[in-house]
């Protein structure tokens, strides 16, 4: 059993229970239909909002990630709400860095889980992000109203 097999149906099972505020402020629940195989996914993931956007960064070689590509159909689990978005996947390198250093200006404490540093000021080093961008995806999410 992995860490990833036991960590996600724990927080799948937290996110819905009254119990979401421990973890919801940074973590949300997406649900997505594989392309290939038709079945419906449920995986939690850590994001940042901007407006009605969600902003999800994924290690490309993660392959949940695929099936949000064009616009796909998602459903989004927030606290006390259940959403409908568009998904829409960032993967040229200029773009991905763009965005990855908007999310980490918005949460620079994530940045160590990127092996980004901070400059004296607490801001992402451009060059750490850039790096970092390499092996990385953005998702967005635009909630539909």
């Amino acid at each position: 059993m992995t860490l990833t097999s036991f960590f996600n149906p724990f927080m799948v099972l937290l996110l819905r229970s009254p119990l979401h505020i421990l973890a919801s402020k940074s973590t949300l629940l997406i649900t997505f239909t594989g392309r290939k195989s038709g079945k419906s996914y449920t995986t939690p993931v850590n994001y940042v909002s901007r407006g009605d956007l969600l902003y999800i960064v994924s290690l490309r070689s993660r392959t949940w990630w695929r099936n949000l590509r064009g616009g796909a159909k998602v459903n989004v689990c927030l606290p006390g709400n259940n959403l409908e978005a568009a998904g829409e996947v960032i993967e040229d390198h200029e773009s991905v860095t763009a965005e990855l250093m908007e999310y980490l200006q918005k949460v620079p404490h994530y940045a160590r889980y990127f092996k980004v540093g901070l400059d004296p000021e607490g801001r992402p080093r451009p060059e750490d992000v850039s790096q970092a961008a390499k092996e990385r995806v953005m998702i967005r999410l635009r909630l539909k109203k």
